[in-house]
């Protein structure tokens, strides 16, 4: 549920109608992509949703009438009965104190979260590690995964410091550069690297493959709009495939046949060398430590 996209055909309904057809849409969509698509944003930008005023919409108007957490409850619970194994998101890209005060408010009402967003689109300039880990901990005192939601870096000229609302920036052209690649490739690393040092940071989903046709003509691609790889591209690639994604390792156990490993979260396989059938399976699902037993035949 937002309000930014939304057909002009609903101005013409009255609120009651609007949300029915609102709870009408959240259910088709959850339920046609059910066991493809599982995890949803339920509601976008939701801080700002009743005092939008750059156009009049249906999702406002409902928004304003009824309130945010009306809002906020009709797009959880129809996708939730929907799909009870579905993964909800609120998500915005206000991370002010507006933010923590709506999410407090939810949690106190009982209304359930299973992860916040947070978006950082950074036109203006890479916020650095320390501006944006503290955000981390500002949300993660609340013990949901956070989900960096819309990250972009630029890779051509900043967006000026004044700007409020990125959208309010046009240009005719915005090309990417030699020197804005470098400072991307630098940034997106050292960004991703700060994001993945943190527990409570399930996931980062970057805004952006291609510069082609991207949010506000920006150049925030990992690729060029002809579909060559920048610098960033290449830089991911060897910082997840490389450095964190290593390749089959060999151990040995003690003499009590144990063996101490530490690991990125998910499945790992356990194989005997030279014996394919003498395997076996077992998923790390959280930081803190655990002792597992596994057998070998």
């Amino acid at each position: 549920m937002w309000h930014t996209v939304q057909p002009r055909w609903l101005l013409d309904h009255d609120l009651a109608e609007t949300e029915r057809l609102q709870r009408e849409r959240i259910r088709r969509e959850v339920a046609d992509f059910r066991g493809l698509v599982d995890t949803w944003d339920a509601i976008n930008e939701v801080v700002i949703m009743p005092v939008f005023t750059a156009e009049d919409n249906g999702i406002t108007r409902l928004a304003r009438a009824n309130g945010r957490f009306h809002a906020i409850r009709l797009a959880f619970e129809e996708a939730r009965a929907t799909n009870p194994d579905v993964t909800l998101l609120i998500n915005d890209f206000d991370l002010s104190t507006a933010y923590e005060c709506l999410i407090e408010g939810l949690l106190e009402a009982g209304v359930r979260i299973d992860a916040i967003g947070l978006q950082t689109h950074m036109h203006q300039g890479y916020r650095g590690e320390d501006e944006v880990l503290g955000i981390v901990d500002r949300f993660a005192r609340y013990g949901l995964p956070l989900h960096f939601t819309e990250t972009s870096l630029v890779s051509g000229q900043l967006m000026p410091p004044e700007i409020v609302d990125l959208n309010d920036y046009v240009v005719d052209s915005w090309p990417s550069t030699p020197d804005g690649e470098a400072r991307q490739a630098d940034e997106l690393v050292r960004h991703y690297r700060s994001l993945v040092s943190h527990p409570a940071v399930a996931a980062i989903t970057y805004w952006g493959i291609t510069d082609r046709d991207a949010w506000l003509g920006a150049p925030i691609g990992l690729v060029r709009a002809d579909g060559t790889p920048k610098p960033s591209c290449t830089a991911l690639h060897e910082l997840i495939k490389n450095e964190w994604w290593l390749p089959p390792t060999q151990v040995r156990t003690d003499e009590a046949g144990r063996v101490r490993v530490r690991g990125f979260l998910g499945d790992y396989t356990v194989q005997r060398p030279g014996r394919p059938d003498a395997a076996a399976t077992f998923n790390l699902t959280g930081p803190e430590p655990a002792n597992l037993s596994l057998r070998l035949i």
